[in-house]
Order: structure tokens, then sequence, then C-alpha cells
């Protein structure tokens, strides 16, 4: 709570609190003021005076929605917030939610003194009072001794505000009644907001939700930036374009949003993937569904990036219907796993939807799915939808050309600098860009709404920024947006003192460093700035200017661990631009970034540098910089490159060198194995990848045992297993097979020699060579080598039950499927039976671990039983 916005309030009613939520709007108690209409006076304790004001909004005195709001008038004496109060209300039912509450009661004023303040805390629990829609507050006070005459120490508090830490939650309506002055009613904030006059009378006066009412619990894990009725003013003029705010009305899509929506009214746990290039509208689309839900009483959820995976476990407490949004869930596993463990324990009395925004839909979303068996279990029925574009209708163009314009237009007075040209008058004066029916790009939106808004800037220009918009074609709006933000690079460089001092190549280049790899704290920013020689010998105090100027330009979405000290730079395709240009411009730019990087800066520096490439207007120039970026920091990327390789739209930068490593006769054969340790176990987008790497491998060590067998023909077994394993996953399984006989054939020969240390390892290439027979079409010799691998891992299971029966159990499944190729059904059923029971029995104490697999058997000896009834 803020001191500033505390107030006292006298009324026809007596005297009470209040507390400014924007505006000239002071929030207090009904019975306090009266009716609308009604004149009363405010002040702030320890003021200069008092103001009047009138009721422009008021609840049933003493009743559930016992609130008023007063509208001050102009006054000396009334100093307005400078941003709206964010309103929150419980979203579980979890006891002990912390609570305060500020305001005038009787308890702190004494005879002769000025009006004084008491601020108060306490808890709420949200089972108490719901059948009256009301919430009780819990004083937490002690050594209190209260007035014997049954008159209430807290007259004079009706009206304060209750907040849960940042959500303002409710609003004091009385003593509780037989609590011993130790509980207080509270009317809460969704019983107001419930009443359309009442949020008819915010939005009249500009400090209307419109992002609704946030859950109070989980204020930690949201993201602050998402919330529009919260959001900041833009500084720039590209941050009109962010998705959020949705400067431009929302239209199109009605099919797809009637789905979700209809996906949404189902209940209980869901999950949904949208993906699509940067630009498609996945995040617009995405906030309209949001702002259409919390309409409707839902809880809508941003997490913020930094948010920690014990936090967001909480939301399986969620006891009213919940939309998570996970943008760019590519990158966030981590949270990912987290939200899918929490809807497995939500009980499913409410809806739990998640609603998860990528650019691609590839190895990561399978890799996700096979993570866990909740996983497995949760995500099994995901929806999963590409965006195509938007404007794909050239003839409609022209009219949403014009709106964005006109939508635009009203919001840039906004921007500093930018409210004394008439943008509106300019708007209509607009032509249509020269190739908006012809050129597909333009069937993105935001593409058409950053040709819009390049289009607006241009026509108060007072200096060249190149070709006229009729010169330009989409690929080149970025550049002329880029050239705008320009002037407020250069304007708040100079307000931060940092001209002349430092050039705006230096700035333009900080710029995309901290876009690159981020920082989370002003002493991260410092050492990124160290990295660059521009800086590196700046002082200190110059140092830490960047750092403010950038969070003057793009500021930081909230304080809180793993914050940044900067925001970023909207929309991301305008980032990305940017940073390509500076990667351009400084070959070596990459390079100092890594020096001294943290793993989640390296990956982030990767995953950014890819998007960047994907951008037409670069020509394929920057995929051969990242590619040899890449091959000068092999040892530390590699896990980074091949993560990142799974995640992004455009891997082919990154796969190159992975294939460049390979092929390379002076690639260190330990190096050939980190990376292939690094690969998933399996990959469609790595496949061709892992293939190569594999029958590299192999041949280095067919070479090494060649002269020296004892060492590494252990190696060359293993190597040539796992080689018929990624054949197989390009198509080519005769090569497969014939690696996985070799493998047979060496480790035959060893496990003879060492039976202690080899027979297992024969045993699982005998159980992949079944495999493998079978699927060429050889049943009788597959069903042999599934016998053999059975026979030895008993063997090795009644010797060391705990680390062989697992496999046995594999085994078994597998001997299952050939005994049912070849016709022998009831053999076959008791073979998975003995796998079920092994597998039953290992889920019991490890059910995360085994469970996925016991499914796998049961689903297999059910088929069978309806074959042999």
């Amino acid at each position: 709570m803020e001191r500033v916005r505390l107030a006292g309030v006298n009324g026809p009613g007596g005297r009470g609190s209040g507390y400014a939520v924007g505006g000239r709007l002071a929030l207090t108690s009904a019975h306090v003021t009266g009716p609308a209409g009604t004149r009363v006076k405010v002040f702030h304790p320890a003021g200069t005076g008092t103001a009047e004001g009138r009721v422009v909004w008021a609840g049933t005195p003493g009743g559930r929605d016992d609130a008023a709001l007063v509208l001050v008038d102009d006054s000396p004496h009334w100093q307005p917030p400078t941003a709206p109060v964010h309103w929150g209300r419980p979203n579980t039912t979890r006891p002990g939610t912390p609570c305060e509450t500020w305001g005038v009661p009787d308890e702190a004023q004494r005879k002769g003194y000025p009006v004084d303040a008491a601020q108060l805390h306490g808890e709420i629990n949200p089972g108490s009072g719901f059948v009256g829609n009301q919430y009780v507050m819990d004083l937490r006070i002690s050594g209190v001794g209260w007035p014997g005459d049954g008159t209430s120490p807290w007259g004079g508090l009706s009206g304060a505000a209750v907040f849960c830490d940042r959500y303002l939650t409710g609003v004091v309506a009385s003593d509780r009644a037989h609590s011993a002055h130790g509980r207080l009613n509270i009317v809460p904030s969704y019983v107001l907001h419930h009443d359309p006059a009442f949020r008819a009378a915010l939005a009249v006066h500009g400090v209307g939700p419109a992002g609704g009412l946030a859950a109070v619990e989980f204020q930690d894990i949201a993201d602050p930036t998402v919330h529009a009725a919260v959001r900041r003013a833009p500084v720039t003029p590209a941050a009109l374009l962010e998705a959020g705010r949705q400067t431009v009305p929302f239209h199109g899509r009605e099919d797809l949003l009637a789905e979700l929506e209809a996906w949404c009214g189902r209940g209980g746990f869901g999950a949904w993937l949208l993906h699509g290039p940067g630009g498609q509208g996945k995040t617009r689309l995405a906030h309209h569904l949001g702002r259409e839900l919390v309409g409707r009483g839902w809880t809508v959820l941003w997490p913020r990036a930094a948010a920690r995976t014990d936090q967001l476990l909480e939301v399986r407490r969620a006891a009213r219907p919940l939309l998570v949004v996970l943008d760019y869930a590519e990158t966030r596993p981590g949270q990912l796993a987290a939200l899918v463990e929490a809807a497995a324990e939500h009980p499913g009395t409410s809806p739990f939807k998640l609603l998860l925004l990528a650019r691609t839909a590839g190895d990561w979303w399978q890799q996700t799915r096979d993570a866990s068996r909740k996983a497995e279990e949760l995500l099994a029925t995901a929806r999963t939808h590409r965006l195509t574009a938007l404007e794909d209708d050239p003839e409609q163009r022209a009219g949403h050309y014009h709106d964005a314009a006109h939508a635009l237009a009203d919001a840039l007075p906004s921007v500093a600098g930018l409210s004394e040209h008439d943008w509106s008058a300019a708007a209509t004066t607009l032509t249509l860009p020269r190739r908006l029916g012809l050129e597909g790009a333009y069937g993105n939106a935001l593409t058409l709404h950053m040709t819009a808004l390049a289009d607006l800037l241009d026509t108060a220009r007072t200096e060249p920024l190149g070709s006229s918009g009729d010169d330009e074609d989409a690929q080149d709006v970025e550049d002329r947006l880029l050239a705008h933000e320009a002037r407020y690079w250069r304007d708040t460089a100079t307000t931060h003192r940092l001209t002349p001092a430092l050039g705006m190549n230096t700035l333009r280049t900080a710029l995309a460093a901290a876009h690159l790899t981020g920082a989370t704290d002003d002493e991260g920013a410092d050492l990124l700035w160290r990295r660059l020689p521009a800086l590196a010998d700046q002082p200190r105090d110059r140092r830490d200017q960047v750092t403010a100027w950038l969070a003057a330009l793009y500021p930081p979405a909230g304080a809180g661990p793993g914050g940044s000290p900067w925001g970023a730079l909207q929309p991301d395709r305008l980032a990305e631009r940017h940073i390509g240009r500076a990667l351009l411009a400084s070959p070596r730019l990459a390079d100092q970034l890594l020096d001294g990087a943290d793993d989640a800066q390296s990956a982030r520096l990767l995953t950014v540098y890819a998007r960047a490439t994907t951008h037409p207007v670069f020509q394929n120039r920057l995929d051969e910089r990242l590619t040899d970026l890449c091959l000068r920091h092999h040892e530390s990327l590699a896990a980074h490159i091949i993560t990142t390789a799974t995640r992004t739209d455009h891997p082919t930068p990154l796969t190159t060198a992975l294939d460049t490593l390979t092929t390379r006769p002076d690639t260190p054969l330990d190096t050939l194995t980190t990376i292939n340790g690094h690969l998933p176990q399996t990959s469609h987008r790595l496949a061709p990848t892992a293939a190569r790497l594999t029958h590299t491998i192999t041949d280095r060590y067919r070479t090494l045992a060649a002269t020296d067998p004892d060492t590494y023909l252990p190696d060359l077994a293993t190597s040539l297993n796992n080689l018929s394993v990624r054949l197989g996953e390009v198509g080519r399984r005769a090569e497969g097979l014939a690696a996985v006989e070799e493998a047979v054939a060496i480790r035959r020969t060893l496990a003879e020699a060492n039976p202690d240390a080899y027979l297992p390892d024969l045993a699982g290439t005998l159980n992949n060579l079944s495999i493998d027979l079978g699927g060429a079409g050889r049943r009788a010799e597959g069903l042999a080598a599934g016998q053999e691998a059975v026979g030895h891992y008993r063997t090795l299971a009644q010797a060391n039950p705990d680390a062989h029966l697992p496999d046995l159990a594999m085994s078994l499944n597998n001997l299952s499927n050939r005994l049912g190729e070849v016709g022998r059904r009831a053999e076959a059923l008791a073979a998975v039976e003995e796998a079920v029971a092994i597998r039953r029995t290992l889920a019991q104490a490890n059910p995360d671990l085994f469970g996925p697999d016991l499914q796998r058997s049961l689903a297999v000896a059910d088929w069978l039983e309806e074959l042999n009834p």
C-alpha cells in the first residue's frame, strides 16, 4: 500500500477511510458517503487541507456491496496517483493469505492532535464468510486493550482498502460481531466488479481493470507486464505494437477462437499448443482469449520467465477456472514440466487449461510429452494448431491497413514527444503500400501493423530516414521502424549524459547485447558491458548510465528474483532485426558476449541468434556466421547447440555446425562422443545428424580396434549398437541390421571371455537385433534372438534383481511381440503377463519411472487376451 493514496473521508454517515485508486477516484464505504451524487470531504492524513468530492457510484450501506467511489474535485489539497491500482482476489481456498489495511480508525486518534492513521495486518481465510459473499480479515494484534463500553476501536476504518501484497482485494465494511474486535468484515473486490455500474464508473475515469481480477496467490509468478490495467505508457512508438496492448483491435480467426472457447468450456484439464512464425498473431490471440475468459470470471495467468518451478506448482491449488498461458513454451521446459505436475495434482473440480505458444512444434514438444508418466497421460490428447497468415485475402488488406492506421493514430499522442502532431489527420491521408495486394508478407498481421505505424511516423519526420513508404516493400518495414526508434535512443542518451562521450554505434551494440544475453541484475549488467571493448574501459558510473538508459527506453517488467534491469524492444521481430544488423556490423560481438557468459546467457544467445537468421533481409549471411560461431565455441556450446536446434524454426545453421564437426578429420574422438552424449534419444529433426555422427564414431573405433582390440572392441560394439538405432531412425534399416549383427558378434565373443562384464551388453544388443530382424520380416530369427536375450536377462536378474529386473521385463515384452508375429499367441500372452507382473511391482515402488512401461505392457496383454478368449 502507498501512503500518498491514503485518505480520510467525512460524509453524511460520519467519518471513514478511503484509498485513491487512480485518476481522481477514491474508494471508500457507502455507509459513510451515502448515495451517488452526495458531496463529501476527503483529505490526506498529514496533508495540507481538505478537498471536496462527489459520489459517482455507491453500493448498499450495510449490504454485501457496502462501498463507494468518490470523484475528488481538482484541488491543491488532493494528490492524484500516477497509476491505477492492481485489483485482485484469492483464487484458492488456502487459508492464511496475508493482507493489510490502512485507515484512520478511532483507535489511532488523540484529542487535540491531527487525524492519525493505523496500518493493520492480518490474514484472509477465503472459506470464512463465503456464503454471504464476504471476506473476513483476522487481525494480528497483541497486547491491546479494547474499550469496555462496547464501542469499537475500528470506527472510522470503514472504507479502508484491503490489500494482499500488491493487489487491492477488498474494502473494510465493519467490525465483525462476536470477535472481540479481532476480525473485520470485508467487501470483496469481486463483488464490486460484478456490478456493471461500478466497472463503468472506473472506466469513465480511466482506471478500469481491463485485465480483470488477478489471483493474489499467484502474483509472484505472474508476468506484471501482461496485466493491461497496470501497463506503463509507451515510451517509444514501437511499444504500441506489443501484443498485450491490443492497440489495434483484434479481428479475424473467429473459427479458431470459437474452438478455443469451446475447449475452455468443457471443464477439466486440457492443453493446446499454438505455434507459428514470429508475428503471426499467437500472443494477440491468447490475449484476446484471456480477456474473454476474464469477463466470465476466469483467472488468466501468464507466468513470468523467472518464476521458479516450486512456485509454479502452487497453481495446483486453483479453485476457480484457470487458464495458464506459457509463451515461448519451447524455451521453458522446466516451467512446462512444473505446470504439468501441478495439473496432475489439481483436483479437477474447476477448469484448468494450459495454452502453449511456440514458434515450432518440433522435437521439443515430443520430448515434453515423453518426459514423464504424468506428461504422457495429460498431454496425450493435447491439441496442436499451426497459425497461418491472418491477412491471407488481399482484397481485405486495404481495410485492415486503414483500421490499423487509425487505431495507432489514436494511441500515438500517448508517446512522449508525439502529442503535438495531428495523427488522426495523417491517418486519413495515408496511401496504401504499393504491393499490399501482391506481396505475401503483408498476410502477416504484424507486418501490416508495422507498416501502418511506419507510414504514420513518416508523416511527421523532420529528417530523412531513407526511402518513403511507397518505395519500400514489406521486408523493409522493421528497418524503417528502427530508424524511428533511433530518435528515442539518441534523445534518451542525451538525457542520461551518455553522448557525446559514447557514440550511437556503441549504444546500438549495447542494446543488441542486452537482448542477446540479458542480465539478471545491475551487477550482471556491468559484467555484460565489460565484455564490450567500447565500454570495458569506461568508468563504472558511465556503464551504469548505459543500464539506466536502457531501462528508461524499455522499462523492466518489475522487481523480483531473476528480473532484468531492462525490458525488451518489442515486438520480437523488431529486436531480432536490430540484433541481426548489429551482428553483421560487429562480427566478433557474439564471441565477446560468450566470453564469461553463464549457461542461461549462452542458451539465450543461440536462441535469439537463430531467430534473427530467419529474416529474409539478411539473405542467409547470418546463417554462416552462426555456424562459424558454433564451431569456434563447440566445446562450451555443444549441449546448447543441440537443444536450440530442437526448439528453433530455423535449425540449419546449428545442424550444419554439428555436421561439420562430424565430418572434420581433426575433430577429436572425445569431442564427438561428448556431442553424441548430448543428443536426445529420439529426434526427428536431428536424426540425420545423429546417424552421421554415430557412423563417424563407429569408423573411428573400428580403426582403433584394428590396432588395439582389447581396449577398443567394447567401444566399437557400443557404437555399432547405437549406429543401428540411428540408421533405423532415418529409414536405413538394412544398414542398421548389419550394424547390430556385427555388434552381437563382437559382444558374444567378449561375453564368452568375461560374462560378468559383457553379458548385460550382449543381452541388450540381442534384444535390439530381435526387433530389427522382426522389422525386416525375418521373424523366426528375430524370435530366436529375443529368446536368447530373455534367457540372459533371467540369469542376470536372478543374480542382481535390482539392476536387471527392468531389463527382463522389457525383453519379455519384446519377446511377446516376436511370438505374436509367428502366431504363437498363447506363449505371447504368457510372456507379456510375466512382464506385467514385474512392471507392476516396479511401478508400485517408482510410479513415475515405471508407470508408462506398465501401461504399455498392459495394453499388449489386453490386445492378446482379446485374441485368445
